[in-house]
């Protein structure tokens, strides 16, 4: 707020108009505050440590000896699991209550009793690979459409080999972390989705969202799971068609007319401390 409205009298002013008050905002902003400082002081002193904002994710270097602690909303672990290989990642809840806490699982006060244990579980990721050797990771799903809302048009086809050309709002392929959010809401509105799969299972589903019939596209491959071994393939038709990952869309990779991109279980798992 004070980023884009210059000072706090002013941000103030700005939400009293609208019937809104600062005062959630900057109670919000206090409680993050709090929690970072009470997981600062728990840090052994003698350890090397550094701070990273969210938009600087994508142009950090993690060690391989590193512990991630995570201070925020439980998208924050899905934002930052994708630029790991093995670290153990701690979930910090800022707000409990407000978070559902499936990622952000501890509370600041418990950090020294979680770094001093550090038991770990192993979620499955999803990846996708471009025929031009580009990756990118996921730990709650990846999005394959246009860059803005107009169509994205390509071609489909299954890990059995069925294929169809498609017209539509996109396609997500979550794991069974995600499937407590976007998918969970996509399968929501099918008469008879795919059953979702747990967060440590080596599975993954996936959805075509809102797919076009016509003359030219088809609507009667629009969701499935698969397992470790099997990919989908989309195979690009149009220009601006883009892969991001939870929510991530500043990190992406971009498609042209004719490329591929495969996308099915990620080799690497999110270590998350529990």
């Amino acid at each position: 707020m004070l980023g884009r409205h210059g000072t706090r009298a002013a941000a103030d002013y700005y939400l009293r108009q609208r019937g809104r008050d600062l005062g959630e905002v900057a109670a919000r902003h206090e409680a993050l505050q709090a929690a970072m400082t009470v997981v600062g002081a728990a840090i052994p002193a003698d350890w090397r440590r550094g701070h990273i904002d969210r938009e600087d994710l994508p142009r950090f270097l993690f060690g391989p000896e590193d512990v991630v602690i995570a201070v925020g909303q439980d998208g924050l672990v899905a934002n930052v699991a994708k630029y790991l290989d093995g670290q153990a990642v701690i979930g910090v809840d800022p707000e409990p209550g407000r978070n559902p806490g499936v990622l952000v699982r501890h509370e600041a006060r418990a950090i020294g009793r979680v770094l001093r244990s550090r038991g770990t579980e192993r979620r499955t990721m999803v990846s996708a690979r471009l025929d031009d050797g580009q990756e990118l990771l996921g730990l709650n799903e990846v999005y394959f459409g246009h860059v803005s809302h107009q169509s994205a048009r390509y071609t489909l086809t299954t890990p059995d080999g069925q294929r169809e050309r498609q017209s539509s709002s996109g396609v997500v392929v979550g794991t069974g972390t995600g499937a407590t959010g976007w998918c969970s809401s996509i399968a929501l509105e099918r008469a008879d989705p795919p059953v979702l799969p747990a967060p440590q299972a080596a599975e993954v589903c996936w959805f075509v969202r809102e797919a076009w019939p016509s003359p030219a596209t088809g609507a009667t491959l629009t969701d499935g799971r698969m397992g470790p071994d099997e990919r989908l393939e989309l195979a690009c038709e149009g220009e601006r068609l883009v892969v991001f990952a939870d929510g991530l869309e500043s990190d992406r990779l971009e498609l042209s007319w004719g490329q591929r991109v495969s996308i099915g279980v990620a080799e690497r798992r999110l270590n998350l401390v529990v």
